[in-house]
């Protein structure tokens, strides 16, 4: 938005006030006079040539005078002032995002560590942590499902050598572990212990149920999280991959037996992968105030462009060739291609791209995205900062159609 007002003099044509036993005149900018005054001055005829004018006051009274004065000093000092737009300027940072009604604020894409520990050394591991906080981030999301535990283990370490536990948001997900699966009372005590202790943290600020557990009754479920959230262990909780119906049958039972009930939810979503939470997952999130934090949201690294065929698909191909594979489709490339041509408008990574159009989505609060190398990280955070015009959001939106 542009500021049609005409610009203020600059601090060397600043107003003042002038007197002469005759007469009495106040230097004041043209352009700044106030219109309510005028039928209380006659202006003094102006010579072609550039404002300030003298603007002659005869017979005023005292107050008016006094008013006068008190303008004149007001004009001198925004003269004297640098000038700024109406709007505030971008700030230099995003704005963080809150999680649904909680009091956790979070960046607008949140650094998933499902490769610490895999495709990330720990070595790596640490740069990547390091590139994602200095760009401005402050979320980090771990399991004690990736790399058996490790990924929780490297990110606990980095966190004692930088001493900013109190600036991170942190959460992990339990229930997918072979020492301690499924969300019984049992599992998710015992899961959320050895977090604590592989992350070296007295607790976490959101505990996320990996996956549903239809085998255990939700109440036995919630009752395990309030005691962990009873004892300071957990801040807040959250689901992942849970149907619609089991997230109403939750909040059903947080409401009858007064336990916890989920902030959010991850959803698995993408620019390939949107039916499900756009038509099956979104009215129960919106019902229930959910934010939405998607996982996979580069589609294992396909959204990234730098898979483009079976024969070259990048040197960590060998680890994840069967997500990939399932992308080389028609529909995949037609995507990519979009995502190519915004991305060269916009001047940034198709990647970037394709978190800045969840970012445009309602109810998407961040998405969780994963780096195996310190200078991936640069594109996802860049992300937080591109604004998709309309047109740019519709053209992703069809070439991701069925």
């Amino acid at each position: 938005m542009t500021d049609d007002r005409a610009p203020r003099p600059d601090a060397d044509h600043r107003p003042e006030r002038r007197e002469d036993p005759g007469n009495r005149t106040l230097q004041v900018p043209l352009w700044d006079w106030p219109a309510e005054a005028e039928h209380e001055q006659t202006a003094a005829p102006v010579a072609p040539q550039p404002s300030p004018v003298a603007v002659e006051v005869r017979e005023v009274e005292p107050a008016v005078d006094e008013a006068l004065t008190v303008i004149a000093g007001s004009l001198a000092e925004m003269a004297a002032t640098e000038t700024r737009p109406l709007l505030d300027p971008p700030e230099r940072r995003p704005r963080l995002r809150r999680i649904g009604d909680t009091d956790l604020a979070v960046f607008p894409v949140v650094l998933g560590g499902s490769t610490f520990g895999w495709t990330a050394s720990a070595d790596a591991t640490a740069g990547i942590l390091d590139a994602y906080v200095d760009a401005g981030g402050n979320a980090i999301d771990t399991a004690d499902s990736y790399s058996a535990g490790r990924s929780e283990t490297l990110v606990g370490a980095w966190l004692r050598s930088r001493r900013n536990r109190d600036r991170i948001v942190l959460s992990t997900k339990i229930s997918g572990s072979a020492e301690n699966p499924g969300l019984s009372a049992q599992s998710i005590v015992r899961s959320a212990e050895a977090s604590l202790t592989r992350l070296g943290v007295d607790s976490v600020d959101l505990l996320v149920f990996a996956a549903d557990d239809p085998s255990v009754p939700l109440e036995e479920s919630l009752t395990a999280a309030d005691s962990l959230l009873r004892s300071g262990k957990v801040r807040h909780l959250a689901a992942s991959a849970f149907s619609p119906e089991r997230l109403m049958e939750a909040r059903i039972t947080s409401g009858q037996l007064i336990l916890p009930r989920f902030a959010g939810i991850q959803a698995h979503y993408n620019l390939l992968h949107r039916e499900e939470f756009e038509h099956r997952l979104f009215p129960v999130a919106k019902a229930q105030g959910l934010a939405v934090l998607p996982y996979v949201a580069l589609a294992n690294g396909f959204l990234s462009g730098k898979y483009r065929s079976r024969s070259g698909r990048g040197a960590d191909a060998h680890s994840r060739s069967a997500l990939i594979e399932q992308h080389l489709t028609k529909r995949g490339f037609r995507v990519l291609s979009a995502l190519d041509e915004v991305a060269q408008q916009q001047g940034v990574a198709p990647a970037t791209v394709a978190l800045a159009w969840l970012l445009t989505k309602p109810l998407v609060t961040a998405p969780v995205a994963s780096a195996s190398r310190p200078e991936q990280v640069a594109d996802l955070v860049a992300a937080a900062e591109v604004h998709l015009t309309r047109s740019q959001v519709a053209a992703l939106d069809r070439a991701s159609e069925h």
